[in-house]
């Protein structure tokens, strides 16, 4: 029946080419953000799920600064504790020299004066072995704590070690000389002692830095792999989406062409009263 009033053709075919437009503006959106699913309105399960990964991978930035803000702090404290070790052997060997009892008084207040800026030196270097305002060795801290997850709620802690003269691992005092053969004999010992806690010191600083290191890469991965993850939800693919633009391109113009088809029929009606 031909009618005037009703065109259920174009109709029809209005609501095929309004889908197909639809899905049109769908691929470009997905074209121009290289996105799936841009948003909540998407698919809300997956957005939902993708949010939270990419909190979890800006939490995973925050984490690697902290760690290594400390692993830098603890490092500078590993190489001030080498140091200080150094000087030590040095000390030792002027206090061994110092302890010949066969040697002058001028003799042996040479050998003193190497030691007293030997001494001196490990006290600066103790004074100055900080890093964005934490120092590890001069007991002006219990330790340093780093972020270790996400949500904060983890910390890997390295404590300090006082290396300062005069301490338990430093026993020597800030005030040591080489007065006499006897004192300088005496110096020996406690230097020796010194060494041997020195080291188990410094195993223990480097044991946490290395945990630092260890942590720290394991983040910086965990973070790529958190990231992949996210792109498998949402990236779209672009390959597949540009032959689907295609395919969409050329059904719009043959809706539209239906739909001009569709309307052209009412026009049928006039023939009839020629």
């Amino acid at each position: 029946m031909a009618s005037v009033n009703t065109n259920y053709g174009a109709m029809v075919a209005l609501q095929q080419l309004n889908s197909t437009n639809k899905d049109l503006e769908t691929v470009q959106s997905r074209i121009n953000t290289g996105l799936k699913v841009s948003s909540a309105k998407d698919n809300g399960a997956i957005y939902a799920i993708a949010q939270g990964m990419r909190s979890d991978v800006a939490g995973f930035g925050v984490v690697k600064e902290s760690l290594d803000r400390a692993s830098s702090t603890v490092d500078v404290a590993v190489a001030a504790g080498e140091a200080i070790s150094d000087l030590l052997i040095d000390m030792k060997e002027k206090a061994l020299s110092a302890s010949d009892e066969s040697l002058t008084a001028t003799q042996r207040s040479a050998f003193n004066e190497d030691f007293k800026a030997l001494r001196d030196q490990i006290t600066t270097i103790v004074s100055n072995a900080e890093f964005n305002g934490v120092n590890l060795i001069n007991g002006s801290t219990n330790g340093i704590n780093a972020l270790a997850d996400a949500d904060g709620t983890s910390v890997i802690t390295t404590v300090d070690e006082n290396l300062s003269l005069g301490g338990s691992i430093v026993t020597l005092a800030a005030t040591a000389s080489l007065s006499s053969a006897g004192v300088a004999s005496a110096a020996v010992s406690t230097i020796e002692t010194s060494l041997e806690n020195l080291n188990q010191a410094l195993a223990r600083l480097g044991t946490g830095s290395k945990a630092l290191s260890v942590h720290s890469d394991f983040v910086t991965k965990l973070s790529d792999v958190t990231e992949a993850g996210i792109g498998n939800l949402v990236d779209a693919d672009l390959a597949k989406e540009s032959a689907k633009l295609q395919a969409l391109q050329t059904k719009q113009q043959l809706g539209v062409q239906a739909l001009s088809i569709a309307n052209s029929s009412a026009g049928i009606a006039l023939s009839f009263f020629r």
